[in-house]
This record gives C-alpha cells, structure tokens and sequence, in this order.
C-alpha cells in the first residue's frame, strides 16, 4: 500500500517532468538545425578540425560545463554533474569531414577546399558527422538544464574517426590513450550514426557485433624474373599472387563459421611488372580483411599466413604477410542493448526502433567498446518520400540527410543518458 501511495505521489511529477523535456525539445530543434548547416557549410578535414572544436568548446563553456580541449589534437570533452554521485555516462560524436566535393544545391553546401595527401581537393561532410555533432551539442544543452540526476555525464566529441593523417595519431583510440574513458571512469558509453539509407523517424540497431573490425593486409611475393618468351626459367610472382587469391576465398568459404557472422577478404589492390615481355621477380597486394566476432577474427588472421606463405612455396616462390589492425569490432553489449532499446522506444516508438542485420563497414566507436559496455545505433535521415534505397550512399558526392532526422536524435541521446543514471 505504501509503495502504492509514493507511486500515486511521483506521477504527476513525473509526468510534468516529460512535458518540460518536450517543450525543450521543440524550442531546440531550430538551433540545432543551425548548428548543423554552419559546420555542414565549415567542413575540416581529420585531425583539422579547429573551427568546429572552438564551436563545440565555447558552447559546453556556455552551459556551465568543465571543458578539456586539444585532446587527441582536437578533441573536445565537457563534463556535466548531476545534483548527486553516481555512475559516469559518455556520449560521442565525431566532428571530421572527407575529402569529396559536394554536388548538390543546398543553400548550405560545402565550397570549402583543403589539401589532402598532397592534392587539392573539396572537403565535404560526406557521412553525416556534422549532425553527429549538432545532436550532441542540442542534448548537451538539454541535459545542462536538467540536471536532477545522480551521477555524471561526459561528451565526447572526437576528432579523425575517418582516419588520421599519414604520419599522425588520432581517433578514438588515441583518445583513449589520452584517458578521456579516466578522471571520472566512465561506466558505459552511446553514439549514434546518421544513415542516408534508412527513413527519418526510425532508429536501427543490432546487439553483438555491428559493425565489422577492419585489418589492412599486404602481401609481398617474391620470385624469380625472367624473359616473357622463357616463363619456365622464372619463378612467377604473378601465376603465384592469381593462386593467392583464389585460396583466401577459402578462409571465408572453408574456415569462417558464417552461421555465426559475416566475413570478408577483399584484395583491392595489386602492382607487379613494368613491361609486357618480362616476367618480373616481385607482387605485392594489398586488401581488406572485415570479421564481426573476435575468434572469426583470429582464425582468419593465423589462417591467411599459413596459407599464403604455403601456396608461395608450392610455386617456388616466398611470400610474407603483415596484417595492420585498422578497428575492432562495433559490439554492443547485450545487456546495455536490452535497456537502450527501451529508451529509444520512447521516444520513437516501438514500432519504429527496428533489428538489423550487421555491417561490414567500420567504426572506430568500437575501441570505446573494447573497453567499456557501449551501444552504438543507427538513426534516420532519408525524407519519408525518397525510398530507402535510392538515398544517395555515405562518402559521396550527393550524400544528403534531411534536417527533420535530427531533433529524434536528440531526444534520443538525452533519454538514452536520463533513463542509464536512472538505474
């Protein structure tokens, strides 16, 4: 009975409570959009971006939070305390653009040019970041003016999850290392994508692995050279690298579990000879190894080096392998999973927080996910009349997601943090 009364006691309190967010929300929805355009229209390239971290900076200054800047180059954290101790959440968003040149007419589209690898090219926010960070900055604004919670909230918005410049640090990983997860520990983290390909109003996820660890190989084959007119007097690195590949098809058809997870071994490149009638000494290819689950992973890894380097020899030939680690697996923890799920429906609606099938594309959100319990989802941004899959794919010219996406994303992050300090 007790329990009975302080419930009838708490409701309208509570209810009160979720039509002040909404309120918010709405009064919000016209700056965030601004925010968007402005860095939309100021993209900056990974490790570059100055502008947009002295935006992001002098807003979380703005609303009162300690904020830490320059790290991992560019890096911006703000950090929000609740009116009580409790556990620590972070939220992340990545701030860099690409190097595309915008084709479209948006009255905000990017003009901007930068060098990149030593050419001349245009800087485009070509995968949504620039949502990613206006999202962030409205719930951080959100979240500031409520701050009757138990416990700790950390923004993280990240410099370079495209890639560091050759030569240079930077990403998720390096943040890491520069101990944004420490000082205070955090306890779990959640970031969102922008997907062109799924309807405004929806969200997607996948508990487990999400988005595929991505490894950089290159194999050098080294043989024998000789007269094009003489092929027996040579040890062919080029008959020898044809074979190679056929057999790391096998490593996918013949030694993945694909009953648990998808697989790739991709070789996107190969550079051998410099003449028609010679066959040369020397290949080297270069590709792609994309795995969802850590023992997939590594059976592939130990498999390809016995492979290739067994295939070599059968020919006569030698070969190495160097296999770079590029990022982990995407992995959202199952139970974390359970909960956010409930949260997003909130404020979507459940019939719009739908399961999806895993993506082979990458995400450098997973080395947060390495070491803490993380969520990672995806929201909508395709207009309700462009069918899903006619939207104009991520990293190209005519990347397009519309404004009505981001206010869902908002209510999102700020729900997601409430209802984890809550519990």
């Amino acid at each position: 009975m007790k329990n009975l009364i302080w419930i009838l006691f708490l409701l309208p309190c509570l209810v009160q409570g979720q039509k002040n967010l909404e309120a918010q929300y709405q009064n919000i929805e016209e700056k965030v959009i601004q925010w968007r355009h402005e860095i939309h229209q100021n993209p900056e390239l990974s490790n570059r971006e100055f502008n947009t971290a002295q935006k992001v900076a002098d807003h979380l200054r703005a609303l009162g939070m300690e904020v830490q800047t320059g790290v991992a180059h560019t890096g911006v954290v703000g950090i929000l305390k609740g009116k009580k101790p409790g556990k620590v959440v972070a939220l992340r968003a990545d701030m860099d653009a690409l190097p595309v040149t915008e084709r479209n007419a948006l009255p905000y589209r990017s003009e901007v040019v930068s060098q990149y690898n030593g050419q001349e090219v245009g800087v485009m926010h070509a995968c949504g970041h620039d949502t990613h960070v206006a999202i962030l900055m409205g719930a951080a604004e959100i979240l500031a003016k409520n701050t009757n919670f138990a416990g700790t909230v950390k923004f993280i918005f990240q410099p370079a999850e495209e890639g560091a410049p050759e030569g240079e640090k930077g990403g998720a990983k390096y943040m890491i290392e520069e101990g944004v997860l420490q000082n205070p520990d955090v306890d779990a983290i959640f970031g969102l994508h922008i997907n062109s390909g799924t309807h405004v109003g929806k969200i997607r996820y996948k508990p487990r692995g999400t988005m595929a660890a991505s490894q950089r190989f290159v194999i050098d084959i080294q043989g024998k050279q000789a007269h094009g007119s003489t092929p027996w007097q040579s040890v062919d690195p080029i008959v020898t690298g044809a074979q190679i590949i056929t057999g790391l098809q096998t490593l996918i058809s013949r030694n993945s579990e694909l009953t648990k997870e998808a697989a790739v071994v991709s070789v996107g490149s190969i550079h051998s000879g410099v003449r028609f009638n010679i066959i040369p000494e020397s290949l080297q290819m270069i590709g792609t190894i994309r795995t969802l689950d850590r023992d997939m992973k590594e059976v592939i890894r130990e498999r390809m080096k016995t492979l290739v380097t067994s295939i070599a020899e059968a020919h006569g030939a030698t070969a190495t392998v160097d296999i770079q680690d590029g990022t982990d697996i995407t992995y959202n923890d199952p139970e974390l999973t359970a909960f956010a799920v409930k949260s997003l429906q909130k404020v979507a609606g459940s019939d719009k927080v739908e399961l999806m099938r895993a993506i082979t594309g990458a995400e450098d959100f997973s080395y947060f996910q390495s070491k803490i319990p993380g969520f990672y989802f995806f929201l909508g941004g395709t207009p309700t009349d462009v069918p899903e899959a006619d939207a104009p794919s991520h990293h190209t010219p005519g990347f397009y997601v519309d404004d009505a996406s981001l206010l869902l994303g908002v209510k999102a992050m700020t729900q997601l943090t409430l209802d984890y300090l809550k519990n």
